[in-house]
């Protein structure tokens, strides 16, 4: 028999059956910012070896009320006090915003760092919730951490917690007392001396101190080799300094304006004359 020479199409080829796919790495994927800017990534916390202190930040949700009110601050520092020395956990600094909380912590480990600011983010939640009468969540995010490995980041961490309230605008006579700046004894001798001739007030809450003892070297003697504090610094620096100069200068400016515009908006005064002919302005 003749084979037939018409020309034999392609193998056919079994295709394989695709499905749709979820999750994985692809473009858009993970989870999507609450706000504006990404908060703290949620991936496995690095081991930090105890040795290193740490500097932590917790943010409020947007929309509660100012910690810096004097009712809301007897609660956040209630809370300070009761979880800062307990399972390898110590705060050893903290400083109160309005929105958000900075803390210079020792940890034996990362597991003890977790179960101490999840024990003290529960309690800060819990009275507040409790004080501002409701229910819901208090912390927008994971806290932030940061291990700090020299003299240097110690001593910068320092400046920047204990005087964060003026990096904010938040200008006053003395180390911040909504801080543990009162309690603190690192500061230089123009700053110490200023702090004692000053009034009862400004050395904070009379109560004892609501923080633990530093237990590492860095926290305890290293970061003095670098220089002691003074209160009137504005963390960050001179550029930080010139922002504020600029801030200031600019609100300065707007007021002025404003004023300028209200004073053109205002009617201007009538003036009659009295039965004796004098002038009576209305």
């Amino acid at each position: 028999m003749k084979q037939s020479r018409t020309p034999r199409k392609g193998k056919s080829r079994q295709r394989q059956m695709e499905f749709p796919r979820h999750g994985g790495a692809r473009k858009g994927a993970g989870r999507k910012p609450k706000g504006d800017v990404a908060g703290p990534s949620y991936a496995t916390r690095a081991s930090t070896p105890a040795r290193h202190p740490l500097l932590v930040t917790q943010c409020l949700c947007a929309g509660l009320s100012s910690l810096r009110k004097r009712v809301e601050y007897e609660v956040v520092i209630s809370a300070i006090a009761d979880a800062a020395d307990r399972d390898g956990f110590r705060i050893v600094h903290f400083s109160v915003q309005t929105n958000h909380l900075h803390y210079v912590c020792e940890a034996q480990d990362a597991r003890s760092l977790t179960s101490g600011m999840r024990s003290l983010g529960v309690m800060i939640a819990r009275r507040l919730n409790q004080l501002w009468r409701r229910t819901g969540q208090v912390f927008a995010e994971r806290f932030h951490a940061r291990a700090l490995a020299t003299p240097t980041e110690v001593q910068q961490a320092l400046a920047y917690v204990l005087n964060n309230a003026r990096k904010h605008g938040i200008i006053g006579d003395g180390p911040d007392p909504l801080s543990s700046g009162p309690w603190f004894d690192g500061w230089t001798l123009e700053s110490a001396a200023a702090v004692r001739s000053g009034p009862e007030g400004r050395r904070g809450p009379q109560r004892g101190v609501p923080t633990a003892a530093a237990e590492t070297w860095l926290l305890r003697v290293g970061w003095r080799r670098r220089g002691l504090l003074d209160w009137r610094a504005i963390p960050g620096g001179k550029a930080a300094q010139r922002a504020r100069a600029r801030d200031e200068a600019r609100a300065l400016d707007s007021l002025k304006r404003s004023l300028a515009a209200a004073a053109r908006k205002s009617p201007p005064r009538r003036v009659d004359r009295g039965c004796m002919g004098a002038m009576v302005r209305v």
